[in-house]
């Protein structure tokens, strides 16, 4: 309902996110939710950064065999050392921005849909033939099982709570992101057709992915950590663990992975990026050449920030964070359900509601049943959803 929700605001106002609230009758402090989210993704994009020009180092470390030969506590101290470098990040930051601006300058329709049209078939290329590598493993049945057979013991109201805010992160919620690509949209597309394949191909892609992580860990005897533990240390160690026998399989298995992390980054970043740009050209009149450039200095220079504070500037902290954290912390926690939350409040309470039906019904074009249904579920229950969300990102409920 959210995605529809932003979808309905970009389609509706067709301009950059910051403006497009005032331009749907937002006076007050509701004419910045719009700059709200436009800034909580281009934070992340700071420090997302930086995790995007680790894959690149790893597809580097893959490519030529420096995976290879290796004890799990290599991998561990090889990770450890690399994010502390005060140099060797910074330059695969400066390359993975480099990347992405590169898409951004070619537009939408010859830079970001070109791209997408390439990056996404290939993508799910790889990932199947991942997962038919990963689930033939010998002992691949006891990952499959751990991901697949329900445990209800261990379903509590922080497992619902904790998949919600997931949400917001797997589908771009409150990043500017789905309300600046709507401002595309051509009048006839379908709303929730739009958002339902969307959420649907996420839930897919996700799956997929676990059918290759957890069978190729528990096929090793390792139980699959979390985050950068699991994708930098972890991973290595199960591949080449998996394919100790065939060697050529363990080096094209783990440079393939690597390259679909890459890949699934770079997408990603561009999605981010695109926000910023558009209103840097629109707000400022600034050509769409120099407005990309500028967003992406800004994201450098504060990437910077952010990969020192794991090494040279690690006895800097922010309310006991490094930098790094203190920005992944403020924008996943706070800022991001924060945009939601408003951005629901608005939809649901301040846009006029003919317009609002009118544009997710394509002027009454698409079947209407739900229609209703879905302005009582942005007036009422999504936001009571999303404070509850908030609350126990914030560590109020102690689920």
């Amino acid at each position: 309902p959210l995605m529809v929700a932003e979808f309905a605001v970009g389609r509706r106002s067709r301009t950059n996110n910051y403006r497009a609230f005032p331009t749907l009758g937002a006076k007050g402090p509701w004419k910045y939710v719009g700059f709200l989210c436009v800034l909580t993704g281009w934070l992340i994009l700071c420090y997302y950064g930086v995790v995007q020009g680790w894959t690149i180092e790893y597809v580097v470390q893959a490519g030529t065999n420096g995976l290879a030969g290796k004890t799990a506590a290599d991998y561990t101290a090889d990770f450890s050392n690399f994010v502390s470098d005060p140099v060797k990040p910074l330059f695969y930051l400066v390359l993975s921005m480099a990347l992405t601006l590169g898409v951004i300058l070619m537009g939408v329709q010859k830079g970001i849909e070109r791209a997408s049209k390439v990056l996404m078939p290939l993508l799910f290329v790889f990932i199947l033939v991942l997962v038919g590598c990963s689930i033939t493993l010998p002992g691949a049945e006891e990952g499959i099982k751990f991901m697949l057979y329900p445990d209800f013991s261990k379903v509590t109201p922080a497992t619902f709570l904790a998949a919600m805010g997931q949400a917001f992160f797997s589908l771009s919620i409150g990043m500017g992101c789905l309300c600046t690509y709507a401002s595309y949209f051509p009048k006839e597309a379908n709303l929730f057709g739009n958002a339902l394949n969307i959420a649907g191909i996420d839930t897919m892609i996700a799956i997929l992915s676990g059918l290759i992580i957890f069978p190729a860990a528990y096929a090793v005897g390792i139980e699959p950590g979390a985050g950068p533990s699991l994708v930098f240390i972890t991973l290595p160690n199960v591949f080449y663990q998996a394919f100790g026998q065939w060697p050529w399989l363990a080096y094209a298995f783990s440079l393939m992975f690597y390259l679909l992390l890459a890949m699934a980054a770079l997408t990603s970043a561009i999605s981010l990026l695109e926000p910023p740009t558009l209103w840097i050209h629109e707000e400022f009149h600034i050509r769409r050449r120099y407005a990309a450039p500028i967003a992406t200095a800004i994201c450098v220079i504060v990437g910077v920030a952010c990969s020192l504070s794991m090494g040279v500037w690690d006895g800097y902290k922010l309310f006991g964070m490094n930098l790094f954290d203190f920005f992944d912390f403020t924008t996943a926690k706070i800022m991001l359900p924060l945009g939601g939350l408003l951005t629901a409040l608005f939809v649901g309470w301040k846009m006029n509601k003919k317009a609002l039906l009118g544009e997710i019904s394509n002027e009454r074009k698409l079947p209407q049943p739900l229609i209703r249904l879905y302005y009582l579920l942005i007036k009422y229950l999504l936001p009571l959803a999303i404070v509850t969300i908030f609350l126990n990102e914030l560590g109020l409920f102690g689920f």
